[in-house]
């Protein structure tokens, strides 16, 4: 029988239990999935605390790439062998067997590894609606991104670097500013030993950055306001640090008429053709060598909580991914 990370209560670690979980029928207008990498993100650890709640119990994790053995009535979108891959809900990724929503999976090109496709889909995408699609980064904007050595920040990193944009990234350590700007950043900024409000005024001589991407949240989040040019864009997309605390719009106002936005990745991939569109344009820069997904950390599915606790430490740079 296969295995799978439930959660039957939020927490810590602790609760990530590897169980043996039944499999039915495959259901109509659903695939079943062999996984053969899983990925791991920020937002599993927000399901896991409850911060982002789930009906319990429930599976966890959202991305994933494998190969279909079986499909349910009225599949057209995949068959039996196809490899796949995927980002995005219903949860229940850590599991070396899980059925799915047909039209959530995207061939995977034979050029990709299934690790490779494990580790980009959310970050990748992500990625993509950040760039191409919340605000479009055209040649020569300066642009800032939060986590630079993260998973999303990598990828913005290179994307950006290819669209022609200036790159600054903030980062936690000499280290994680190295393989930054390895990786396209222009300025790594070390948060923990410069004030990234001055550095990013200093860089850009005084005027500020079109937009900001920030998935740190509270701690971040004035600051990045403050790094802003008049009416620039703040793309606020996580909560690593904690949510944000309800704030006065008057702020963006004397700040210079600034716009702000919350996307989620499930909005952007809401409709299957731009899933499509958006996975073929992630591909296409991968596939070209423009950006490379740097996978740093590898664990065995039963392991899911050291992944966990490594993630949450921000003791990983690039994807971390789980081994069914």
């Amino acid at each position: 029988m296969p295995k799978a990370i439930r959660l039957h209560a939020t927490g810590g670690t602790n609760v990530l239990q590897f169980q043996e979980v039944g499999a039915g029928d495959t259901a109509m207008g659903s695939a079943r999935v062999r996984h053969h990498a899983v990925g791991v993100n920020f937002i599993d650890i927000y399901h896991r605390t409850g911060l982002y709640p789930l009906s319990l119990p429930s599976g966890i994790g959202l991305e994933g790439a494998g190969v279909v053995e079986a499909v349910g009535a009225g599949v057209t979108e995949v068959k039996v062998g196809d490899r796949v891959a995927y980002a995005g809900g219903p949860v229940g990724a850590y599991a070396e067997v899980r059925d799915i929503p047909a039209d959530r999976l995207v061939p995977l090109p034979a050029s990709i590894s299934f690790d490779t496709g494990a580790a980009m889909m959310l970050q990748g995408l992500t990625a993509q609606y950040l760039l191409r699609r919340t605000c479009t980064v055209k040649p020569g904007d300066f642009i800032l991104i939060h986590a630079a050595a993260g998973g999303v920040g990598l990828i913005v990193c290179q994307w950006a670097k290819a669209l022609g944009a200036r790159v600054i990234g903030t980062v936690s350590s000499k280290a994680k500013a190295a393989l930054a700007e390895a990786h396209g950043c222009d300025h790594g900024i070390v948060y923990t030993e410069e004030n990234f409000t001055q550095c990013v005024r200093e860089i850009t001589g005084g005027a500020g950055v079109s937009v900001v991407y920030d998935s740190i949240g509270k701690d971040t989040f004035f600051g990045s306001l403050d790094c802003l040019k008049p009416m620039g864009m703040m793309v606020s997309f996580g909560n690593a640090s904690g949510p944000v605390a309800p704030f006065e719009l008057s702020e963006l106002a004397k700040r210079g008429s600034l716009f702000i936005t919350r996307p989620t990745l499930f909005t952007y991939t809401a409709r299957r053709e731009e899933l499509l569109a958006m996975a073929h344009d992630l591909f296409g820069m991968v596939e070209s060598g423009k950006v490379k997904i740097e996978i740093s950390a590898s664990y065995p599915l039963a392991q899911a909580a050291r992944a966990h606790d490594d993630l949450g430490a921000r003791r990983t740079t690039g994807a971390i991914i789980l081994k069914p």
